[in-house]
């Protein structure tokens, strides 16, 4: 994954994590879970996608769910 001009990448892959090193390619991840990745499932979640914007760190992968912020270890 090629960092480029930006620090925060916003995907709907749940596999991301296990694809790429996050560590390395010096990005933090918010990965959208909806039910489908249709924008009226996703519009839902993007106040709590706005709230970790400002928490999430370079490496860090946050799992943003109906209701739900999770954490997820880059093991």
């Amino acid at each position: 994954m090629a960092q480029g001009d930006f620090s925060i990448l916003l995907t709907t892959d749940q596999n991301l994590q296990h694809q790429q090193n996050l560590q390395q390619a010096g990005v933090a991840v918010v990965v959208l879970i909806a039910a489908s990745n249709r924008l009226p499932d996703l519009v839902p979640l993007m106040p709590e996608a706005r709230s970790v914007l400002s928490i999430i760190v370079s490496g860090e992968v946050i799992e943003v769910r109906s209701h739900a912020i999770t954490t997820v270890g880059n093991d």
